[in-house]
């Protein structure tokens, strides 16, 4: 973001004139030419510096904590824009984010999305049903439509359909803090009343949205930054639990578990290591398949899941009846949607960064909301709980360096044809989880090294800027760190204050609000006074 004391070039693109371009530490930008190939992947040498420089812009230190201004420097990048936000071979003033490929390298890559992500729809509806004692029969039902509506809200995400979706590479599941809520709402209330939940809250999010755009002018870099930084710690521990298992359950930190999630993340590495290309930006995959391989090598595989059933299973509306409304028995889920909109701000600045596009606040988390609103909607008549945005995938565009949004939305296809060819649904749900949550940690500690990668850029220096993110930190790592600390206070306050990235958010805003903008207004008020006082 620009300074209107500073003019700057879009992101990754030189000066029109004068000296180079020099980040904060006084290094000069890396030329375009040197950023990125044709197919948007950097050389074999230089790769993190490359890449880096792309994504590190010349940050003006007052602009991570004070409100945004309206201008033209908030714009998304706009046709015509040349330089390294396109890689060699693209077309002239297509941004990497919106270059097509070519068909088969595309499902590849939408592919690698979808297996990596696989496992947080499969958990989610195998806790729903043993939670509230489901059928077989309403499980694969449940299942079929979890894909299906993940597909479709990647395809929303990524395309962008009129003000629906911000046209970056997104995916889309359920499951985390909504689904945990949508239990607790239906085993005090009903499934029938949890569904009605979901549906009251998906239409609140959309009467709020115009108030909460008005907001996100408290939500800079260093607020941002500080809950990306939340947010991928809480998604390693996630991928972390699917490979040990929860603490205190039979068979936690298993060794053939913990053997198996090691050894996918070695495989991957390896990989990334040796492969240039094509190969290279596959190595996640790879990795998934080879820890797979190996599972099945050392026998933890129970593959009588993946046979036999019928071809095709057809997502049934109304799974449990028509949705009930109970405004009351629906606010925890509504107040969460708050915080929620705040973590899509958050990982559509982040998605932002990682394709190295410029967006505008304003118009463009809401457009994310709406797309996560408009999912959760139809989810709430499917009988799931509210659909989220997924951080999951930045960090594979990170690691991989595709950054086009085709790419994401040909995972939604591949998601939706999964909701429906009951075969591949029990082929996949058999990866053991401690390869995927192998694979799902190097992924998710991606997303934190973003979040501290944007926190650099905050002039941390600054005793106040230090402070407020100390404390945002400790307040918002709190309850992922030490799980149960609040299970003493009632239920409602404790869903709240359990969600680590909600109350680290509030604290960074409320802070930096109050550090940046109330006590030097009222120092100047204070000042001028004093100054009129001694004429």
């Amino acid at each position: 973001m620009s300074s209107p004391r500073q003019s700057r070039p879009p992101a990754g693109q030189p000066p029109a004139s004068g000296p180079a371009a020099t980040h904060p530490a006084g290094e000069p930008t890396a030329h375009p030419s040197e950023i990125s190939d044709t197919s948007g992947i950097p050389d074999t040498s230089g790769t993190s510096e490359t890449v880096n420089s792309q994504l590190t812009q010349t940050v003006d230190p007052d602009e991570c904590s004070r409100p945004e201004r309206p201008g033209p420097h908030l714009e998304s990048a706009r046709p015509g824009t040349t330089g390294s936000s396109a890689g060699k071979g693209a077309p002239p003033g297509v941004h990497p984010v919106d270059e097509s490929r070519p068909l088969g390298r595309i499902l590849l890559f939408g592919i690698q999305h979808v297996l990596v992500m696989a496992a947080t729809p499969i958990s989610a509806i195998f806790l729903m049903s043993a939670t509230l004692g489901l059928s077989a029969g309403l499980t694969v039902d449940l299942l079929s439509a979890a894909f299906v509506l993940s597909g479709v809200g990647s395809l929303i995400q990524s395309l962008g359909p009129w003000k629906f979706g911000p046209r970056l590479p997104f995916v889309m599941l359920p499951g985390g803090a909504p689904l945990i809520l949508f239990l607790a709402i239906a085993q005090q209330h009903g499934v029938r009343i949890a569904t009605g939940a979901v549906v009251l809250t998906a239409v609140f999010s959309f009467v709020v949205l115009p108030v909460f755009s008005r907001l996100l002018a408290y939500f800079p870099a260093l607020v941002i930054g500080t809950m990306i930084v939340i947010v991928g710690v809480n998604l390693v521990k996630v991928g972390a639990v699917l490979v040990t298992g929860q603490p205190g359950s039979p068979g936690f930190a298993n060794p053939t578990n913990l053997g198996l999630g090691m050894a996918t993340i070695g495989f991957t590495v390896v990989f990334y290591l040796l492969f240039t290309g094509i190969l290279r930006q596959l190595a996640v995959l790879l990795g998934l398949f080879a820890g797979t391989a190996l599972a099945a090598a050392v026998g933890a595989i129970d593959g009588a899941g993946a046979t036999g059933g019928a071809l095709v299973n057809l997502p049934h509306l109304m799974p449990f009846g028509s949705p009930e409304f109970n405004l009351v028995a629906a606010l925890p889920l509504m107040l969460y949607s708050l915080a929620s909109m705040a973590e899509a701000t958050g990982q559509t600045v982040i998605n932002a960064e990682a394709v190295g596009k410029k967006i505008d606040k304003r118009t463009d988390v809401p457009k994310t909301v709406r797309g996560d609103a408009l999912t959760s909607l139809f989810g709430g008549f499917f009988g799931l709980p509210l659909m989220v945005t997924s951080g999951e995938n930045i960090g594979i565009v990170r690691v991989t360096g595709v950054r086009s949004r085709f790419v994401t939305a040909a995972a939604g296809v591949v998601l939706v044809i999964i909701g429906f060819l009951a075969p591949v649904t029990r082929a996949i749900s058999v990866i053991p989880t401690a390869v995927v949550g192998g694979t799902a940690m190097v992924v998710f500690a991606v997303i934190t090294v973003l979040g501290i990668q944007m926190l650099g850029r905050c002039d941390l220096d600054k005793h106040t800027s230090t402070f407020i993110c100390a404390v945002a930190l400790a307040l918002g790592l709190l309850p992922i760190l030490v799980p149960g600390v609040y299970g003493a206070f009632p239920p409602n306050v404790r869903i709240l204050l359990e969600s680590g990235v909600a109350v680290g958010t509030f604290t960074a805003a409320v802070l930096n609000i109050l550090f940046h903008h109330v006590r030097p207004g009222v120092a100047a008020r204070l000042t001028t006074a004093r100054a009129e006082g001694d004429r």
